[in-house]
């Protein structure tokens, strides 16, 4: 099943999984609708030709959904009460942090052996290098960006541009390497007004340059419209215009690698449960699958690259 926020490349990861457990002579079943779905018996048997032609498609053919039932003792019991019910003996999670602590209440509570795929375009699942569906989400970032460059330079504009990552800023940081942006701020490094203000001043002349400043959506100050705010009291002569690009991250056809990355996580996944492994996410390190508990990538914390923090403000002089 596929859980929380949808990702581009979880489509191919169903496929690979279905298609793994048909190679070894297990059955494959979807669960509709992420936990709720479970609850409520939103489940079928799903066949080679059930996957077929999905893997270049964006969202979830599963769907995704909150249920706040499953956070109750006797949600988890109605859930395991379906998976006896349909004789499903192992369960694969495609999801984040959240689906994963679902999964292991559901293992602690009633010994259901359960794995986790890494699905989130946030990148912020500890024991992983890269999630499904974060690549696309930084392509699709980084082409609207380009072109908000265009018209930016057109009208010598300072554009603030939010992007996803409520808790996490990895999206906002590779996206304003890659677009060549003048700042970038994100949840994990407490904003300085002032020191942007200064750097702008420094560096932004609003009569002959354009300027992009990237902004994660869960940045403290309170995201891209507040901190452009403060910024046009202190300069009004400053063309700011503010771009919010929203849910268009999360959708779209997945790129190459999440499209890899989740064929090789949805097969591992199955791997794992064949050799009777459980409580554990699947994830890639230095090009390598790997098992990390879920009680550690639950816990533990993902920094931001070091070497990348810094990279933003080096080339932007």
């Amino acid at each position: 099943m596929t859980s929380g926020g949808d990702a581009p490349g979880m489509n191919a990861a169903i496929r690979a999984v279905v298609r793994t457990a048909l190679y070894n002579n297990c059955e494959a079943f979807g669960i509709y609708g992420g936990y709720q779905g479970l609850i409520e018996g939103e489940i079928r048997q799903l066949g080679r030709y059930d996957v077929s032609n999905i893997i270049q498609r964006g969202g979830t053919i599963l769907k995704s959904a909150r249920s706040v039932e499953f956070k109750t003792v006797e949600g988890r019991a109605r859930a395991a009460q379906q998976l006896a019910e349909h004789q499903i003996d192992a369960l694969v999670v495609i999801g984040g942090d959240g689906s994963f602590t679902g999964a292991k209440y559901l293992i602690q509570e009633h010994d259901i052996p359960v794995v986790g795929v890494p699905g989130t375009i946030d990148n912020d699942l500890y024991g992983t290098d890269s999630t499904i569906g974060y690549d696309t989400a930084v392509n699709t970032a980084v082409e609207a960006v380009d072109k908000i460059k265009d018209t930016a330079s057109a009208h010598n504009r300072l554009f603030f541009v939010e992007v996803m990552g409520r808790d996490a800023g990895f999206i906002a940081l590779r996206t304003a390497i890659a677009t060549g942006a003048e700042a970038v701020l994100v949840p994990e490094i407490e904003t300085d007004l002032t020191d942007l203000e200064h750097f702008l001043e420094r560096e932004y002349n609003p009569k002959n340059s354009s300027g992009i400043v990237i902004v994660a959506e869960g940045e403290k100050s309170g995201g891209a419209y507040t901190i452009a705010e403060k910024v046009a009291q202190k300069h009004p002569d400053y063309d700011i215009r503010v771009s919010v690009l929203g849910h268009i991250q999360r959708g779209g056809s997945p790129s190459q690698f999440d499209r890899v990355l989740a064929s090789q996580l949805g097969a591992a996944a199955v791997d794992a449960l064949m050799d009777d492994q459980k409580s554990i996410m699947l994830g890639i390190m230095n090009k390598e699958i790997v098992h990390v508990p879920f009680n550690k990538t639950i816990k533990h914390t993902k920094n931001l690259n070091p070497e990348l923090v810094p990279l933003v403000r080096i080339l932007s002089v």
